[in-house]
């Protein structure tokens, strides 16, 4: 998968959405909602048995059960991944209807555009809280956080494919995310592992 395939027009008749980028909805969607529910499901585990160690819980940095005891993990009065596996569940279908060969209405792009910036602005709040105010890491929140970035800015690539920022950027939009990921990388190294922690 390159970083043209995922932001120029596909060539393919009667889709003009590239095939790198439908792909990457229907697996990204699948993997972040394989997160979500797996942490909903250890979510539940706690709540019935308070001795219940989550599985996702290695040591004192990488620890689930650390997160999710906190008022940060149920933002919104239920616990995060509820959102997850909504938001992933249509995040998948709308990639599997687009591999198949489904064309999409510009308003189906928009609102997928207003979910995933939402999902991105949840992220970025959450990566905040986990390695500041938590000090702990969900290394299944790590899967979303890694799954949510890429959709985030393909969708908004293809979204804005005709303006002159995006062309501008043109070849090098897997710089931008090697960079994204290389920051959050660094202050999470630098908070745990490089600090005084």
């Amino acid at each position: 998968m390159t970083s043209a395939d995922l932001s120029t027009t596909a060539t393919e008749p009667g889709s003009d959405t590239p095939p790198a980028l439908r792909w990457l909805l229907a697996a990204g969607g699948a993997i972040g909602f394989l997160a979500a529910f797996v942490l909903t499901v250890e979510k539940f585990h706690v709540l019935t048995d308070p001795n219940y160690t989550p599985s996702c819980s290695i040591n004192s940095v990488l620890s689930c059960g650390s997160v999710m005891s906190t008022p940060q993990a149920a933002l919104f009065g239920f616990p995060n991944p509820l959102l997850g596996i909504g938001g992933f569940a249509i995040v998948t279908t709308l990639g599997v209807l687009l591999v198949s060969g489904v064309r999409f209405p510009r308003w189906i792009w928009l609102g997928l555009q207003v979910g995933v910036t939402a999902a991105a602005v949840l992220i970025h709040w959450l990566i905040y809280q986990s390695i500041y105010s938590i000090g702990a890491l969900c290394p299944y929140c790590m899967v979303v956080w890694a799954v949510t970035i890429p959709t985030f800015w393909y969708v908004t690539v293809h979204n804005f494919r005709d303006t002159r920022w995006v062309r501008s950027l043109s070849g090098y939009h897997a710089v931008v995310i090697g960079a994204w990921a290389l920051f959050v990388t660094g202050i999470i190294l630098t908070r745990f592992w490089l600090g005084n922690g």
